[in-house]
């Protein structure tokens, strides 16, 4: 059906009052219904701030208002009211109590700008209709990782207002006493550069690296043709690599300096012993220090060296041979040493000086073996890795930086067609898991105040909660993608939406994105230079109730308990493992959506 169909079809649907009013205008000559635009903004109507596709649903939800009240669509170029609508009946509450109504203006697909005006007297931020909507805000996601990059002068033709000079070399890294091995003693210094600052900090994480690396590796595995032409503005553009490619390989080169290369042991993070102050990263300037090996961060160094090997074999075939080779020590490391748990509070006792920065700690190593296995298989076909996965969980778990099996397991369902060695009733069991998980995650999302998914269970809101709706989005994908399953694609665009603004602090959780956004990031790189605006294209922690950071916060609520404050470590820091999920939810809707 054209969109003229659709909105003649919509017109007949007015009442008879708005049906004479329309021939008045179009036969008469009579001027057309104003809306002054100077209206204040209704802080009671929640909407995605960026906009929407033309034939995606296209939802605002409205709190604390009665049904049946009127709003319109107005055009902000066109001046002109071009869909009129009714608040819905249906009552929801959110967790704080609030009723909430939904105006749904999904009918109207014409592309332009507008905002949504409550009953003539308070209009909502402005947003979109457009084609590639999501364009800019996928390729910001993935430009923040240049941002984060040590060892590096950011120039001003790349990095505009935030150019900066090079913070970290890393060229004189300390051999921390929990590191030391036959061949690298205490107090020796090795070269370990480049990588990205984790997060709000300056410390570099190979755990973290894991999954953030992982994530985006499997972006660009799953639409490669997009990434082929999608252009980021940083130095390696134009040398025939996709810039997503480039972005990540920054960090590859900073991950393979992590392998001791006696024993194929990684350590698990780069650090110096405390916290950094808020200052900029080449005034940071504390010893940095090889700290500890561990299980975890070897496999999951396994994991991302293996996935990096195929990838980039059409592009660095050497490097390609040595990612793989390096994949292959780390699991013979990991094999020989399966129980080595990164455990600072131990190793403090033991060690000095004392390291209190992410400890990002893990007693449970069962995924990371399964992530490890899987990204091994596919590149090598042996059947050795195969036997660590024969009688694996293969329950759904959502991934975050210290449950990683489903990343291997969404490798599995990606390659399945070329990798016919594995039982096919094994194969069939994870895509019956994931589509499962996926209708349980949607299951009662119409209930939900604001129609998303991270809201239909207040455990969701967790530190670093805009990652799990991320991560929600990104499954909810998977599943579309499995099955065709339309209702699927649609639930993880709500889940944008929340992220953009339909939520219940009226946020658009993005740096430089909406109207309403962060301006105060718990993030050394924009607190130190508070003359700038934040730097763009980071998602925040967002909402997490138990709030540890001490902060003044407006609420309790799950949903409620954020605030824009750089002293918000709990719920507004940015971090390299929540902006990839963001990266893989943004890039993958903007693909599917070409």
């Amino acid at each position: 059906m054209s969109n003229n169909t659709l909105y003649i079809s919509h017109l007949r649907k007015r009442s008879a009052t708005s049906a004479v009013l329309l021939f008045l205008i179009l036969f008469m000559g009579c001027k057309a219904p104003m809306i002054d635009e100077n209206l204040p903004v209704d802080e009671s109507i929640r909407l995605n701030q960026l906009g929407f596709y033309p034939n995606q649903q296209k939802l605002a939800v409205v709190l604390n208002h009665e049904d049946g009240e009127d709003f319109v669509i107005w055009d902000t170029a066109g001046k002109s009211i071009v869909f009129e609508g009714k608040l819905s009946s249906s009552v929801k509450k959110t967790f704080s109590g609030s009723n909430t109504r939904i105006a749904d203006f999904s009918t109207f697909s014409e592309i332009g700008k507008y905002i949504l005006v409550l009953n003539g007297v308070g209009k909502s931020y402005p947003f979109e209709i457009k084609p590639q909507v999501n364009q800019e805000l996928g390729k910001a996601s993935i430009k923040a990782f240049y941002y984060q990059r040590a060892s590096l002068d950011l120039e001003e033709n790349h990095a505009g207002i935030w150019s900066r000079p090079m913070g970290h070399p890393d060229d004189q890294v300390m051999i921390h006493p929990s590191a030391i091995s036959a061949s690298r003693k205490s107090g020796e210094v090795f070269s370990s550069p480049k990588g990205w600052y984790d997060a709000g900090d300056y410390n570099k994480y190979v755990v973290n690296s894991g999954i953030t690396v992982g994530t985006l590796l499997s972006l660009y595995e799953d639409y490669p043709n997009y990434f082929e032409k999608l252009e980021l503005n940083i130095p390696e553009s134009g040398n025939q690599v996709p810039d997503l490619l480039d972005e990540i390989r920054w960090n590859l080169e900073w991950m393979i300096t992590m392998q001791d290369p006696t024993d194929g042991g990684v350590y698990h993070k780069l650090t110096t012993a405390k916290f950094e102050g808020m200052v900029e990263p080449h005034l940071a300037v504390s010893q940095r220090y090889f700290v500890a090996k561990s299980t975890t961060a070897t496999l999951d160094f396994a994991a991302v060296m293996a996935q990096a090997s195929r990838i980039y074999k059409a592009y660095f075939p050497e490097e390609s041979v040595m990612y793989l080779k390096a994949a292959e020590k780390a699991w013979s490391w990991a094999k020989e040493n399966p129980d080595v748990l990164y455990k600072q509070n131990e190793l403090n006792e033991a060690f000095d000086p004392d390291v209190v920065t992410g400890a990002y700690g893990d007693t449970n190593t069962s995924d990371e073996w399964i992530w490890a296995a899987s990204e091994l298989f596919i590149t090598t076909h042996n059947l050795t890795y195969w036997e660590e996965l024969a009688n694996a969980d293969q329950s759904f778990k959502l991934p975050s930086w210290n449950q990683v099996a489903w990343l291997g397991y969404y490798s599995l369902l990606r390659h399945q067609d070329h990798i016919t060695l594995l039982p096919q009733e094994w194969m069939a069991m994870l895509k019956i898991n994931l589509l499962a998980a996926a209708r349980e995650q949607i299951e009662g999302t119409m209930g939900t105040a604001f129609n998303t998914p991270i809201e239909t269970n207040s455990k969701n809101f967790v530190w670093g909660s805009n990652a799990v709706a991320a991560n929600q989005g990104i499954l909810l994908i998977y599943a579309y993608k499995q099955s065709n399953e339309r209702i699927f694609l649609e639930r993880a665009l709500d889940n944008l939406d929340y992220i953009l603004g339909r939520n219940a602090t009226g946020y658009s959780y993005v740096t430089g994105f909406g109207t309403k956004s962060p301006l105060h990031p718990h993030h050394r790189l924009a607190t130190s230079r508070p003359n700038l605006p934040p730097l763009p294209g980071f998602i925040v922690g967002g909402p997490n109730p138990r709030q540890q950071d001490g902060c003044n916060y407006l609420s309790s609520y799950p949903d409620e308990s954020y605030t824009d404050e750089s002293c918000s470590y709990a719920s507004n820091e940015i971090a390299i493992n929540w902006n990839a999920p963001f990266a893989y939810l943004a890039n993958s809707l903007e693909a599917i959506n070409q």
